[in-house]
Order: structure tokens, then C-alpha cells, then sequence
């Protein structure tokens, strides 16, 4: 009996049986006395097996289903019985609903995995064109991604502020820790544009305005090596928003790394210490990603044309608040709940990049 069915892709078969197939490597390596006895590969190996055995599940089910319908086509073309064709008509019905939901699964599992996809994310907001109402976003932002780490089950550490009003921001960033963190939350990078009225606005109109995300991978200390003699360390004090100290002693940091330029402050932590340490681990996240860029010259250009400068006119996403209309302008999704998607309910735009990244990786693979 084959797998074949004009519901399922066949490239997702192969795919899937190329799964079963590594399940079945990973198993027998981890039996082996060389690996049971380097616990980094042990447990890398592991890893990979969980998310392989979670594939290797659904697949079965799926081909499960995919035998109940063949099963169910042959006696509705053999059979003459009537009561057995109907029985079998009623169960090709109930199968062939379950199938594309099944299919949608096992593809988003099998989307090509990063070797960075399990690390933490480090998230970098930061208001654009569009003054106050551009730091009440990149507020509202914060919140968003807030509430969808969440729902994921997953924690959020807040490392730099940057006040602007009262409730909006200039810029922030904070890591989120969880299975899958960066793999899910890579393809926010990129510039969000909102259009509603603001509240200042006594003649209702719409006004246009614009914050950056971007979304690097936390770097561990053996990705990336930091030399203490490239970097110049001050020390100032904590202010709050209007420039107001908020803290008598020098616990704020600023990390610069002198061969890049690149510039990291930290002030939220009341130790210097502490402070200095949640720079340098933003800092080294923004080298790793720097050197990732320079190993893959495709991403840097995709990298640099989702986050461009902050202006209005390099989005990826519009959120529309007289229509009440998110819109990803990457694949042409838009989804009519901006107030659930404000809330933290991201999984169809992120399911959808995801599954519209690996068709064009299918793609260009066949």
C-alpha cells in the first residue's frame, strides 16, 4: 500500500522518511560507548532525538490515516456491497478531514532546523519615524512579544531601557528563554508599522509611525571570544526618563567594543556587576551575529532590508487600527484580530513564515 495521496505533498514523504531514517541513525549512535562517554555529543544527540521522535509520531499517524483511505478507496472501487461502500464512503470522509491538518503538522516540524533554533533570543526594539507615537509602539511591541513568550511558556529578561514618555520607549531589549526561542521569533526581525489616530490628535486623523525589531541568537562564551584589552568600560549613573537620577552610586554601564564600534548600556540592575554582565551578553550575541552575517552573505542582505533605518517605508508588518487589520507584507497575510495579535497571538504569522520558508527551501531543493 503507498503513501501517495493528492491531499499530501510527495516531497513531504521524502522528507519524512528521511526523518525516520536519521530517528533510526541517532538511536543506534547513542548506543555507542565513544558518545555515552562525551557528554556534549550525548547531549546534542538527545536533542535531536526528542525533536525526532515528536516527527517520527505525528508521521506515523499520518501515514496511519493515509492507509485508512486507500483502504477505503479500494472498496469503494471493488465492492458491491452497498452497506460496506457506505461504510467505507463515511470513513474516507472522516479521514480525509483529519489528513491536512496532520500533513500542516509533520511540515512545520520538518522545517529545516538552525542550529541556533533552541537558543535563547535576544529581542532589540527600538522606536523609528514618528516621535512620541513611534515610543508608544515600540511599547506596544514589547508587550506583544511579552505576552507571546507567555503563551509559549516562556521567560523574558529584561537587559537595557530606554525611556521616552511616559509609556513608551526608545529602546529595549531582553532575552527570551525557551525550546525553540529563536527559531520562532528569527523572522520578526524587521521594520512594524502602526496607523491609528493618537490621542493627542484633535483632528482624528491617521498618523504613520515605525519601530525595528531585531532578533539575534544569545551567544554563548565559546561562540565568541572577547578579548578584555578591545573594550573600554564607563561607568555612570542610573538616570530615568526626563534624565532624572534614579540611583546615588555609578552602577550603569556602557561596554564598548573598540575594534567594531559597537556600543552596549546597561543601567537596570542596581550592581555594577550585574549590569556589566547583561551588557557583555548582549554584546557578544551582536558579534556572533555580526560574524553569521559575514559567513552568509544572503542573510546579511535579507537582515539589512528587514531592519533598514526604522523608516516607514522598509515594513514588513502594518498594524492598521481603523480596520483592525494586521497585515505581514512578505507573504500578503492579514489577519482582522489586531487586538489579539497585540495581546501576544503571533502563532499564524510565525507558522506561516515558517511553512512559506521551507516551501521556498522545497523549492529551490527540487
Amino acid at each position: 500500500m503507498g503513501d501517495e495521496s493528492p491531499s499530501v505533498d510527495p516531497r513531504l514523504l521524502d522528507r519524512l522518511r528521511d526523518a525516520e531514517e536519521r530517528f533510526r541513525e541517532v538511536d543506534l549512535r547513542l548506543t555507542d560507548p565513544a558518545v555515552l562517554q562525551d557528554p556534549d555529543r550525548l547531549r546534542e544527540l538527545g536533542r535531536e532525538r526528542a525533536y525526532l521522535d515528536e516527527v517520527v509520531r505525528l508521521g506515523g499517524e499520518l501515514r496511519d490515516r493515509l492507509g485508512e483511505a486507500q483502504e477505503a478507496r479500494e472498496i469503494l472501487e471493488s465492492s458491491e456491497d452497498e452497506e460496506l461502500r457506505a461504510m467505507a464512503r463515511d470513513e474516507l470522509d472522516g479521514v480525509e478531514g483529519l489528513v491536512p491538518d496532520l500533513a500542516e503538522s509533520v511540515r512545520e516540524l520538518l522545517i529545516p532546523r538552525d542550529p541556533l533554533d533552541d537558543r535563547p533570543a535576544v529581542v532589540e526594539i527600538r522606536a523609528g519615524t514618528g516621535g512620541d507615537e513611534a515610543g508608544l509602539f515600540a511599547a506596544d511591541l514589547v508587550r506583544m512579544y511579552q505576552r507571546y513568550a507567555e503563551k509559549m511558556g516562556w521567560s523574558v529578561e529584561l537587559l537595557q531601557v530606554s525611556e521616552g514618555i511616559p509609556g513608551a520607549f526608545k529602546e529595549v531589549v531582553f532575552t527570551v528563554r525557551g525550546a525553540g526561542a529563536y527559531g520562532r521569533l528569527r523572522l520578526e526581525s524587521g521594520v512594524h508599522r502602526v496607523q491609528r489616530v493618537p490621542e493627542t490628535e484633535s483632528q482624528g486623523r491617521i498618523h504613520t509611525s515605525a519601530a525595528s525589531v531585531a532578533v539575534l541568537p544569545e551567544a554563548e562564551e565559546v561562540d565568541v571570544h572577547i578579548d578584555p584589552g578591545d573594550l573600554r568600560v564607563d561607568v555612570f549613573r542610573s538616570s530615568g526618563p526626563g534624565g532624572q537620577s534614579v540611583n546615588t552610586t555609578d552602577s550603569a554601564v556602557r561596554i564598548t567594543h573598540l575594534p567594531t564600534g559597537l556600543v552596549v548600556s546597561c543601567q537596570d540592575e542596581k550592581s555594577q556587576h550585574k549590569n556589566k554582565a547583561k551588557a557583555l551578553k548582549v554584546l557578544r550575541s551582536r558579534l556572533l551575529d555580526r560574524r553569521l552575517e559575514e559567513q552568509n552573505a544572503v542573510r546579511a542582505a535579507d537582515r539589512r532590508s528587514q531592519i533598514g533605518s526604522g523608516d516607514r517605508s522598509a515594513k514588513i508588518r502594518t498594524y492598521n487600527f481603523p480596520q483592525g487589520r494586521v497585515t505581514d507584507h512578505r507573504i500578503g497575510l492579514s489577519v482582522f484580530d489586531l487586538g489579539g495579535v497585540l495581546d501576544g497571538d503571533l502563532a499564524p504569522f510565525i507558522r506561516a513564515l515558517r511553512l512559506a520558508e521551507q516551501e521556498e527551501q522545497m523549492g529551490q531543493g527540487s
